[in-house]
């Protein structure tokens, strides 16, 4: 039992210990009130130095009474009281451009207090990591803003889309941000702001404690990966039964058919013996001779014998 459960904590260190921040949890984890760290995301990103956060949350739940709700993944402040909604999408069919125009507008209804004017509004920044190039330009970031068509200019409503490739992983400051978030190892990080808090996130009893929530998902997958196997082999169990059923089935039926062709073929042979031993001895032939030529039996020859003569 103990070897068992010391297997299963080796196995579930080695998961925690592969993970990296393109996994939308670990990413929570690793920002999680960590200002340091949201600095340097957004600084990268957004190419300004000067960007100071003042408070980073995880898992923001905005409740919309009067339809969808979000939860956006990490939402973080800066000093000018700008609103940065940062989002991981390993999967393209996470990151629609229509999904960004709703996490855009919901910030609007929620951050826009009664009372206050729309100039109070505050600038918003709609962030998308995505694993492949979603947008299909291979450009490292797309800065998606509001224009005027005719003039070509800025619409300046203070809402911003940023969608960022983490494909293009080269030695700029942008490409170096997109090799971190796929490195596991704290020593291989470019940047020591996120190193401290991956370090003590896979090392140490605490940072496994904390990670309650991928430990249980790391369980969940281990039960469904179990429930799965069950299923595929009970589908082989049923599906051999099945095959040797249909098999039997297909015997009992080609059995059952042979029998009552040999039995229609015996009677219609029958038939044909009665008639020819009826012509036999309508034309004077002894019972001797018509039996061996029709096959019928002395009995049969001699009754039918005794109804032609009746």
């Amino acid at each position: 039992m103990q070897t068992n459960e010391s297997s299963q904590d080796t196995e579930i260190k080695q998961v925690i210990r592969s993970l990296c921040m393109m996994n939308n949890r670990f990413m929570n984890f690793m920002l999680d009130d960590n200002k340091e760290a949201a600095q340097v995301f957004l600084r990268v990103i957004l190419g300004d130095d000067k960007i100071k956060v003042r408070n980073v949350r995880i898992q923001s739940f905005i409740q919309n009474i009067y339809g969808h709700s979000s939860q956006l993944d990490i939402l973080a402040q800066d000093s000018e009281g700008r609103y940065f909604n940062v989002e991981v999408q390993r999967s393209d069919e996470g990151a629609p451009a229509r999904r960004a125009r709703f996490y855009s507008s919901i910030l609007d209804t929620h951050l826009l207090q009664p009372s206050k004017l729309y100039e109070e509004l505050p600038d918003t920044y709609v962030i998308f990591i995505t694993e492949n190039d979603v947008l299909r330009d291979n450009l490292p970031l797309y800065d998606i803003r509001r224009t005027i068509k005719q003039s070509a200019r800025d619409f300046e409503d203070g809402s911003h889309i940023i969608y960022v490739n983490s494909q293009r992983r080269d030695g700029t400051a942008l490409g170096k941000l997109m090799q971190d978030l796929y490195c596991t190892d704290p020593k291989n990080l470019h940047y020591h702001e996120f190193a401290e808090r991956m370090e003590f996130l896979k090392y140490s009893k605490e940072g496994e404690e904390k990670m309650t929530d991928v430990i249980e998902e790391y369980a969940a997958r281990k039960a469904e990966a179990a429930a799965k196997a069950v299923e595929e082999k009970m589908t082989d169990v049923i599906e051999e039964y099945a095959a040797r059923k249909a098999e039997k089935l297909a015997k009992e039926a080609a059995e059952t058919a042979a029998k009552e062709a040999a039995k229609e073929a015996a009677k219609e042979a029958q038939a044909r013996n009665i008639e020819l031993a009826k012509d036999l001895l309508s034309e004077g032939e002894t019972i001797e001779r018509t039996v061996r030529l029709s096959k019928l039996s002395e009995a049969e020859v001699r009754e039918l014998a005794s109804k032609l003569t009746a």
